[in-house]
């Protein structure tokens, strides 16, 4: 598995006006996603909640008041609450249904390919609910990189490719389809820029009592 993003997601790019400013672009967005999707997790005050690949600060940033645990592969000592440092794919330190959600922002398509089912049987595992994004690989500009068209290009023209955008050192990502995240998480909610769709949400709300 590849490692997950920070945080921010333009946190270690080439410095310059386009990770500038995607930076700011992506802030709002993830702003914006919150608020119109997250109340749909149906959560409540007493609530515990995983997140997972939280980074530095992940979803504390939207919800500080709320119960959340952060679990990530990398050490985070700067985190502001609850953490475990643990890689989903070698099992979580959790019992099953601990948390009424698993929280998961821009990290299933840094995971390979190949291991996203186990990933995801994880996560289900120990939450009863959860809200699972990703960018939409349908969408015609590679977010990471901010390269048009590079995540539909094969990995070996790619590589060469990428280091004309922001990204910095190489990753292998590769972006979701619908389908996929369907068979992972359930249905997902479309997230749009005008007709395209820019991201796609997972959400299983928590389930009463």
């Amino acid at each position: 598995m590849s490692r997950w993003a920070p945080d921010n997601v333009y946190a270690t790019a080439k410095p310059g006006l386009r990770a500038k400013a995607a930076s700011v672009a992506s802030g709002r967005a993830r702003e914006r996603r919150h608020e119109r999707l997250f109340a749909l997790t149906q959560l409540t005050p007493t609530s515990r909640i995983l997140d997972i690949g939280c980074g530095r600060l992940g979803l504390r940033r939207h919800e500080p008041d709320l119960d959340i645990t952060g679990v990530d592969r990398a050490l985070r000592p700067d985190y502001p609450g609850p953490f475990v440092e643990a890689d989903v794919l070698e099992g979580l330190p959790f019992a099953d249904g601990e948390f009424d959600l698993a929280y998961c922002s821009s990290v299933i398509e840094h995971v390979d390919p190949a291991d996203r089912d186990a990933f995801a049987r994880e996560l289900r595992r120990v939450a009863r609910g959860w809200f699972v994004q990703t960018p939409a690989y349908s969408f015609p500009v590679e977010p990471h990189a901010l390269l048009p068209l590079a995540h539909w290009l094969p990995p070996r023209v790619r590589r060469p490719y990428w280091r004309f955008g922001v990204a910095g050192e190489w990753e292998r990502i590769e972006l979701l389809r619908r389908a996929e995240m369907t068979a992972l998480f359930g249905a997902p909610v479309a997230e749009r820029v005008g007709p395209l769709v820019k991201s796609w949400v997972s959400v299983r709300p928590v389930p009463a009592g």
